[in-house]
C-alpha cells in the first residue's frame, strides 16, 4: 500500500496570457527542483481541484496544476454569457499546455489526467510526444462520438426515468434531434433562470450515471457552486456537441505516435459512463502502457483505484 504523503499546498501561482483575452490561472507544489508534473482536470469544465494534493512526493515532484479556459480562476469564465466560446477547443487546450510549458522552462514532464483530463493529454502527446516523459491515467476516455453517444444516451437503458428527465430538459421539437447541440444553445440563452436550469437538469443526469457505481458518490456533479455548475455544463456541451474537435477514434488509431513513453492506466470495472473496453483498446494500441482494472470502483473511483494510481505516480518519480 502506497500512503499519503502531508498535504501539499502551492508554492508559486500566476496567470498565463494566451493572448487572445483568455489568462490561464496555474500554480505549482512540492520541489521546484523536482520531477516535473502536471495535473489535467476532468469535465472539461470541472477546474483544478483547490485541495492541497497528498498523492505527490514533495521532494521528489514539481507538480503544475492549472484550470482550463473559462473555468476555475481563469479568465473570462463561462458562467459569464459573454465569454468568447469559439476560443476554447481542445486544440486551444493543447496550445496552452504547450505555452505553459515552455513559461515555466521545462523541458519534459508527466501528465497525469482523468476522464476528460485523460483524452486531453492523450492529445496533447501524440502532438508533442518529445515533452512527455511518462504518463499515469486514471478513467481512461478518448471522447470518440461514439463514447459521447453512451454516456449521453445508451446508459439510459440502465435508468431511463433519469434519461427521460435529461431529454425533456430540452424543448419539445428538439427531444428527438442532437441532445447535446439543444443543451448548448440553451447555455448561450441570455436568460440566466434557462441556463442555470439547463444546467441543473446536466448535471442530474451525471450524478445518475454513477449513482449505482461501488463508490458512487451521491450529488458529485451538482455539488458547486451555481456559476461553476454553469461554465461545467457550458463547456462540456459545447466539447461534446463537436465531438472535441477529434475524429473519430483519433486517438487510438495514432496511439503508435506515444511509443517510447511508459504509461500506467487505471480503470474502474463498473464505470457506467466510460465502460473499460476504451481503456482496453488503448492499451493494446500503445506499446509500453500497462492497464490495471480495478474491480470495486467505477469512475468515481475508490481507494484501490487511488492506491494504484498513486504506485504508478511512485514508480515513476526516480526515472
Amino acid at each position: 500500500m502506497v500512503d499519503f504523503y502531508p498535504p501539499l499546498s502551492p508554492y508559486d501561482h500566476g496567470f498565463l496570457d494566451t493572448g487572445d483575452g483568455n489568462r490561464v490561472y496555474y500554480e505549482q507544489l512540492g520541489n521546484p527542483d523536482g520531477k516535473p508534473a502536471l495535473n489535467v482536470h476532468g469535465g472539461p469544465g470541472s477546474g483544478a481541484s483547490r485541495q492541497p494534493t497528498r498523492a505527490w512526493d514533495p521532494e521528489r515532484y514539481r507538480v503544475i496544476r492549472f484550470d482550463q479556459r473559462n473555468c476555475g480562476r481563469s479568465t473570462p469564465h463561462a458562467a459569464d454569457p459573454a465569454a468568447d466560446m469559439s476560443l476554447n477547443t481542445t486544440q486551444h487546450l493543447i496550445d496552452d499546455m504547450e505555452r505553459l510549458r515552455e513559461h515555466l522552462g521545462i523541458e519534459k514532464w508527466l501528465l497525469n489526467g482523468a476522464s476528460w483530463g485523460s483524452t486531453l493529454i492523450l492529445a496533447y502527446a501524440q502532438q508533442h510526444p518529445e515533452r512527455v516523459s511518462e504518463m499515469v491515467i486514471p478513467a481512461v476516455t478518448t471522447t470518440r462520438r461514439s463514447e459521447i453517444d453512451w454516456l449521453y444516451r445508451g446508459a439510459g437503458r440502465f435508468y431511463p426515468e433519469a434519461w427521460d428527465r435529461f431529454r425533456d430538459g430540452v424543448p419539445e421539437q428538439e427531444r428527438t434531434g442532437d441532445l447535446l447541440a439543444a443543451y448548448a444553445r440553451l447555455m448561450e440563452n441570455p436568460d440566466r433562470a434557462v441556463r442555470e436550469k439547463a444546467a441543473a437538469d446536466w448535471l442530474a443526469w451525471e450524478d445518475a450515471v454513477i449513482s449505482n457505481e461501488p463508490n458512487g458518490v451521491p450529488g458529485m456533479y451538482s455539488d458547486r457552486e451555481i456559476d461553476a455548475q454553469i461554465a461545467f455544463v457550458r463547456i462540456c456541451a459545447q466539447f461534446f456537441s463537436n465531438g472535441a474537435w477529434l475524429e473519430e477514434d483519433q486517438l487510438l488509431r495514432d496511439a503508435h505516435k506515444l511509443a517510447g513513453i511508459p504509461a500506467v492506466l487505471v480503470h474502474g470495472r463498473h464505470d457506467m459512463g466510460s465502460p473499460v473496453q476504451t481503456a482496453w483498446k488503448l492499451a493494446k494500441a500503445w506499446p509500453g502502457a500497462r492497464l490495471h482494472i480495478i474491480e470495486d470502483s467505477g469512475h468515481a473511483g475508490s481507494d484501490t483505484m487511488g492506491q494504484t494510481v498513486r504506485a504508478a505516480i511512485e514508480e515513476f518519480k526516480n526515472r
